[in-house]
C-alpha cells in the first residue's frame, strides 16, 4: 500500500515511524521512571483533580513497571499498526487518549492511572467496531486478524483488581467503538 500526502511522502512509512516512536518514548520514560523510583508516575491521571488534567495526555507513556511496560509494548504496536491500516491512526489515537482519558479522570477511582492499555484498548474496540460500521472487505480481514491475535483482550474489560486501571480499559474501549461510530456517520454525511 502506498499512501501518499500532500507533500508526496509515504504517509504509511510516517505514521509507522510515529507508532514506533511513541513507543520508543515509553521506554524512554519507563527507563527514567525505574532510575527515579517511579517519580513519573505523579503524573498520570489522578482523578477529579484539576492538578492532574495534563496526565490526560502523559497517562499513556507511564508505566508502573517493566512487566506493565513489557506487557503493553507489543499490542500497542501491533493494534497501532492494524489501525493504521484503516488509515485512521491520528484520528483514533487524539480521541481514545483524550476522551478516554477524560471520562477515567472524571469517573475513575481516586488513584493514579497510567500506561498504555486504555489506548490498547481503544485500538481493539475500534477494530472490532469499524468492521461492523462499515462492512468493508479490509476492515473485515483487520477485524478477524484483530479477534484471533487479540481476543483474549475481552476479558480486560472485566478486571476489576485494585492495582488494574479497569476504568482506562472500559473508558477506552467504548471511545474506541464511540469513534468508529462517528467516523461512519461522518463518512456518510460527505
Amino acid at each position: 500500500m502506498n499512501i501518499k500526502d500532500s507533500n508526496g511522502k509515504n504517509k504509511l512509512f510516517a505514521e509507522t515511524k510515529v507508532l514506533l516512536s511513541a513507543a520508543g518514548l515509553m521506554w524512554v520514560l519507563q527507563i527514567i521512571n525505574l532510575l527515579s523510583n517511579n517519580y513519573l508516575n505523579q503524573f498520570g491521571i489522578l482523578p477529579r483533580e484539576l492538578s492532574h488534567l495534563i496526565g490526560i495526555i502523559f497517562a499513556p507513556f507511564l508505566h508502573g513497571n517493566l512487566f506493565h511496560i513489557i506487557a503493553n509494548t507489543l499490542p500497542f504496536i501491533i493494534l497501532g499498526f492494524l489501525v493504521q491500516q484503516t488509515k485512521h491512526l491520528l484520528t483514533v489515537s487524539v480521541s481514545v487518549t483524550l476522551i478516554g482519558g477524560l471520562l477515567v479522570w472524571l469517573f475513575g477511582r481516586g488513584s493514579y492511572h497510567i500506561g498504555a492499555s486504555g489506548l490498547i484498548m481503544g485500538y481493539f474496540g475500534f477494530l472490532l467496531s469499524h468492521a461492523y460500521f462499515t462492512r468493508t472487505m479490509r476492515s473485515i480481514v483487520i477485524a478477524v486478524a484483530t479477534g484471533l491475535i487479540y481476543g483474549g483482550l475481552i476479558f480486560s474489560l472485566l478486571d476489576f483488581r485494585g492495582h488494574i486501571s479497569f476504568e482506562g480499559h472500559i473508558f477506552g474501549f467504548l471511545t474506541g467503538v464511540g469513534t468508529a461510530w462517528g467516523l461512519k456517520n461522518l463518512n456518510r454525511t460527505k
